[in-house]
């Protein structure tokens, strides 16, 4: 098959490692053609541009910006990307037809693409879920659950399903909520497809001391990391409230890598209060992050209580690669906990009470490191077993080859 993929994520190579370039590589290597459009912001000051490869290519299209941006900047980038992507399909791809089209939600603005390859070429559609907006925006109390704004972005939402002859969902959780608020959708064409990676070997714990020191972090203390972004999904301020709760404690150490639209209120926490065993970082290289997280015992995720959509973040997957087990602090919509809780490779609690969040770390600083590497090898044989983008990647293949020849 001849298979285009749409996406907001910059992508420039199919050997960088991420959930989508992970999975494109490996449907590549099933023996298909993949071709990838990948947005080129204007802060790069690049033009528009196709790099070939043997097995596709990827077309960097110029867009305006969207990533760490205003809100009205971001707003009307986003609008008007599929009418970018179409043009430039147009231009780059004259000359190929495609068997099927691939798209991730954010952004929900894709239809016009996904319905000029199918009208064009006679392509089948496949959209991997990853964000349920406008709902989110929502429950985070950023626009109201109706008036103009929404009921926009709701009919947009609703074409782009209606468009999708497959939808793979990132978890049971995710699938359930879709259904029971879209009755309109084919329930025959919905089923899960989760975040998924190519795992990589765990880092070496011989390093371990060296990466300690490099970061100024003790060996005797519990370290906790938490990578990847600090924005309004993330509920800074509760991340800030745990930090608050667990002031200098000597046994425990909260490194959080990342940066995002609300990182500024945890940095400026950090400088004003000066927490001994609270450190920040900026965005790491993969390699360099990867590395980091093996010399640590736990990894965090943070979840807004408010959420009423099952997100999945995809961080979790970072961790479980270099065996660390997950403490993962949510909405009750989510089921990430039950997750890890089958997985047997950490501990869950709502995302409201700081206390809560404490006891479990109290918990965790009385656990012998054995028994901590017992959780995180768990951990890693649950995303070899359930998270591998090698088997993800053959049941999206196989589904649409199915529904092909009925």
């Amino acid at each position: 098959m001849n298979i285009l993929f749409a996406t907001l994520v910059d992508v420039n190579s199919l050997d960088e490692q991420g959930i989508y370039q992970d999975l494109m590589r490996e449907i590549a290597a099933l023996g298909h053609d993949v071709y990838i459009i990948s947005p080129a912001e204007r802060r790069q000051n690049k033009p528009t541009a196709f790099f070939q490869s043997e097995t596709g290519g990827i077309l960097k299209v110029r867009i305006g910006n969207i990533q760490k941006t205003g809100k009205i900047e971001k707003g009307i980038s986003t609008l008007l990307l599929e009418s970018q992507y179409v043009r430039a399909v147009r231009r780059y791809f004259s000359s190929i037809r495609f068997d099927l089209i691939m798209y991730s939600t954010p952004p929900i603005t894709l239809g016009k693409l996904v319905e000029f390859i199918k009208n064009r070429d006679g392509a089948k559609s496949y959209l991997l879920l990853k964000d349920i907006f406008p709902q989110n925006a929502v429950d985070l109390d950023l626009i109201l659950g109706s008036g103009v704004v929404y009921n926009f972005f709701r009919n947009k939402e609703k074409k782009l399903y209606w468009s999708s002859d497959y939808i793979g969902c990132m978890s049971p959780a995710n699938m359930a909520y879709l259904l029971e608020h879209n009755p309109q959708i084919d329930k025959g064409k919905v089923h899960i497809s989760p975040n998924s990676i190519s795992p990589k070997s765990v880092g070496d714990g011989a390093k371990r001391g060296v990466v300690r020191e490099k970061y100024g972090i003790a060996a005797d203390k519990k370290v906790l990391i938490y990578g990847g972004n600090l924005g309004k999904p993330q509920c800074v301020s509760f991340i800030i409230e745990c930090l608050k709760l667990n002031y200098n404690k000597e046994d425990r150490y909260f490194l959080i890598c990342g940066e995002g639209t609300d990182a500024k209120a945890l940095i400026e926490y950090i400088s004003e209060e000066r927490p001994s065993n609270v450190k920040h970082v900026q965005l790491l290289p993969k390699e360099t992050y990867d590395e980091l997280v093996s010399a640590c015992d736990v990894g965090l995720i943070f979840l807004d209580h408010r959420f009423t959509i099952p997100n999945f973040p995809s961080r979790l997957l970072s961790y479980m690669e270099q065996a660390i087990p997950v403490l993962a602090c949510t909405d009750t919509s989510t089921d990430i906990g039950a997750a890890i809780d089958e997985g047997r490779f950490g501990w869950h609690c709502e995302s409201n009470d700081p206390s809560d969040f404490t006891i479990i770390v109290d918990d965790i600083c009385k656990t012998n490191n054995k028994v901590l590497k017992e959780k995180g090898l768990q951990g890693r044989k649950y995303l070899e077993e359930n998270y591998n983008a090698v088997t993800v990647a053959k049941s999206i293949v196989d589904i649409v080859d199915s529904k092909a020849t009925d």
